[in-house]
């Protein structure tokens, strides 16, 4: 899912500055196979959004990792729409690609999944979105796409933000790959929600506005006439590792936050704690 800048030197910045720079990324003291494995943790919670929606299972023990968490909630979706359920097999399969891909770049180095929570983290996302105290994004595919979208900008801003900080131009290489593929995710789903119209343009759009409180960062919202999401250049807006940490563990507090959201325990690896 993601991939972002690192460290607190980047930390403070908002999503959203693309402008061309020819300084060297700062050192932050975070290696690539620290952010390699921040993108997996969150590969691992698309991976397992996209699979129990479109086939009522998650990762299999070997794409999990040996110590893995446990997964609560997910289950398949009632769709009515071939194609819809057809995109969610599609995306499903590419999530599970990314998953494989980066353990295997990661080697030995792979952290196993973490403890994943796809039940209370939407109720309260939902909540403080002002939605209402529960959603479920496996009732119906209309939710289900809702629940999409909560991920998918997320994800093409993160590795937008990881390009200044990745050492190896191999790295850097996959990542504009995975970022081009993400973004293909987030266009699908920006526009199917377009056309569902209210009231899930508005779920959306409040999701959005979250976003843009938990984790900083711009935000384009949706509507029948704006898909995409990009600044007055036309370019993808990007967060930083501490913005998108805000977001998933759903929790806007300034300072030291390690867990919460859909990671109920946390990360695993280095990158796993906002800061101040």
């Amino acid at each position: 899912m993601v991939l972002a800048a690192a460290g607190t030197a980047v930390a403070t910045g908002c999503g959203g500055n693309s402008s061309p720079t020819s300084s060297p990324p700062t050192n932050t003291g975070v290696t690539d196979t620290d952010i390699l494995n921040f993108a997996l943790n969150l590969e691992y919670l698309e991976a397992e959004y996209y699979l129990r929606a479109a086939t009522g299972s998650g990762l299999s023990s070997t794409d999990a990792g040996t110590s893995a968490g446990a997964v609560t909630g997910g289950t398949q979706v009632a769709f009515k729409t071939p194609a819809i359920q057809q995109y969610a097999m599609e995306i499903a399969n590419d999530e599970l690609a990314h998953v494989r891909f980066l353990r295997k770049a990661l080697g030995s180095a792979a952290v196993s999944r973490p403890a994943i929570d796809l039940t209370n983290s939407f109720n309260a996302a939902a909540s403080a979105a002002g939605i209402g105290s529960t959603f479920n994004p496996f009732g119906d595919e209309d939710s289900f796409l809702v629940g999409a979208f909560v991920f998918e900008d997320v994800g093409v801003t993160a590795y937008h933000g990881a390009a200044s900080l990745l050492t190896s131009k191999s790295n850097l290489a996959a990542a504009a790959g995975i970022l081009g593929t993400e973004a293909y995710h987030a266009g699908e789903i920006r526009t199917l929600i377009a056309q569902l119209g209210t009231p899930y343009v508005t779920y959306a759009n409040q999701i959005s506005a979250l976003r843009a409180t938990a984790g900083g960062g711009a935000e384009t919202q949706v509507s029948a006439s704006t898909i995409v999401a990009a600044d007055s250049n036309s370019i993808s807006y990007d967060r930083t590792t501490n913005q998108v940490l805000h977001i998933v563990y759903l929790n806007a507090t300034a300072g030291v936050v390690k867990s919460g959201g859909f990671f109920p325990n946390g990360l695993n690896g280095t990158i796993s704690a906002t800061t101040a």
